[in-house]
């Protein structure tokens, strides 16, 4: 697409401002003009946005792509389609594979085979220590040079203390991001749901919050000792949300994330044993849900994640204990972020841009997406006059693990573009158009 003017369209910007109604002009691949009015010669094309929002293209540094190894729950084809579905414009795999991503081969493999397979960036982690297994250190320097942009043992903690204070040590050297998968497996083994009145009343094994409370502490004073970048993965605690306001308070450099569904759900929910509910960490208390939209809207929590953890139909059917943690959520998360948030003026437009477009990219060293004259034109088209309905024939990644299947939300992803090309489009009658109905 060499040149086009997206007309008259609510521009989101990362900032309290509210969205402005802007034309918003493309050239190679770049924006080359955001104004009120822009005038463009007859051979211009003009897509009408008809004063739907744009909105800068998401970026998820929380995926699980489960390829190489388990491609019966998704491959990198299929979870990157899943993200354009939604509007992620760009995604970091956690390396918790199988074999686990814990070599500058593995890493140079994945990103290959991105290159390949992708409509768009795809970017990777590897691995703390070799297999995961926390006992030795992997190779951080080759998957460094290979392209790899933080490591973490995601999926599992890193017990061994010492090791862990290795691990950032080397990761300051390459001033690379370290990510933190905050549980003290002591506490948490057996668990399946938070420990409280919940928990009890449904009979099932709790997990404390003190277990990912005590592990934050540890790795921060760790991270604080070694001068090291460290990133909490998908917090979930109140608690957790104090932790991390004390350390950033003194000056560490600490980063964390907050998922949709620990945003919009809490252990209340689990009435019938769903499993599309279970998650790791739990869905916490009302309260706690509630602790984390403010931690998000004071800054406090950076980025928006949404953990996609795809699992097959058959693992999900289990009994809740049995059945593996995690729910899928690149097609769904800013639908449900507009429909539970957004649209009852809970969270800002401003903040969910930061908080899920510009500062995961600033926190691993990418350039902007903001809607601004120069960047690159990465962003989406959104409806808010349309519900989606979330079945089969909507999702793109092979497994539909979600607590909104068979569900209407509100809004629709209508057009995406990444680096000026038009990667999905539901604006033309007939042509890429998934199930969606207008209200």
């Amino acid at each position: 697409m060499g040149r086009v003017l997206f007309q008259r369209g609510w521009v989101v910007t990362e900032d309290a401002r509210a969205p402005e109604l802007r034309d918003v002009l493309v050239e190679n691949g770049r924006i080359a003009g955001v104004d009120p009015h822009i005038e463009v010669d007859a051979a211009t094309p003009v897509i009408d946005c008809n004063e739907k929002f744009l909105v800068p293209g998401l970026f998820d540094m929380h995926v699980h792509l489960r390829e190489p190894g388990r491609e019966d729950k998704e491959t990198l084809e299929t979870g990157t389609e899943a993200a354009v579905n939604g509007g992620i414009t760009g995604i970091l795999a956690m390396p918790n594979t199988e074999p686990a991503i814990d070599t500058g081969g593995m890493v140079r493999f994945v990103l290959n085979l991105a290159r390949e397979r992708s409509r768009i960036p795809v970017y990777t982690a590897g691995c703390v220590s070799r297999g995961r297994a926390g006992r030795e250190l992997a190779e951080i320097g080759d998957m460094v040079e290979k392209g790899a942009v933080m490591i973490t043992d995601d999926g599992d903690p890193v017990s061994d203390a010492r090791l862990l204070r290795r691990a950032m040590e080397y990761s300051r050297n390459f001033k690379l991001l370290i990510g933190s998968h905050a549980e003290v497996r002591e506490l948490s083994e057996g668990g399946v749901v938070n420990e409280g009145a919940v928990s009890y009343k449904l009979g099932l094994p709790g997990i404390p919050s003190a277990s990912e409370e005590i592990a934050i502490d540890r790795d921060l004073r760790i991270a604080q000792w070694t001068r090291a970048r460290i990133h909490i993965h998908h917090v979930s605690a109140s608690g957790s949300i104090e932790i991390i306001r004390r350390f950033k308070q003194q000056g560490l450099p600490v980063s964390c994330e907050v998922t949709p569904h620990h945003l919009i759900f809490c252990d209340k929910d689990i009435v019938d044993y769903n499993t599309n509910l279970k998650m790791n960490p739990p869905l916490r208390r009302d309260e706690d849900r509630a602790r984390l939209l403010e931690g998000l809207k004071e800054g406090v929590i950076d980025c928006i994640a949404t953990d996609h953890a795809p699992h097959t139909t058959y693992e999900k059917n289990e009994d809740y204990c049995s059945a593996p943690f995690g729910i899928i959520g690149l097609e769904t998360a800013l639908l449900s972020l507009y429909t539970h948030l957004i649209k009852t003026e809970r969270l800002s437009w401003g903040r969910l841009a930061s908080a899920f477009s510009s500062n995961p990219r600033k926190l691993l060293g990418l350039d902007p997406v903001s809607i601004r004259r120069g960047n690159r034109a990465d962003f989406l088209v959104f409806d808010p006059q349309k519900k989606t309905r979330v079945d089969r024939a909507f999702l793109k990644s092979k497994s539909c693990n979600t607590p909104f299947l068979g569900k209407d939300l509100d809004g629709s992803v209508e057009l995406v573009t990444v680096s000026g090309q038009i990667v999905l489009d539901r604006t033309k009658d007939g042509r890429n158009r998934v199930t969606c109905s207008s209200k």
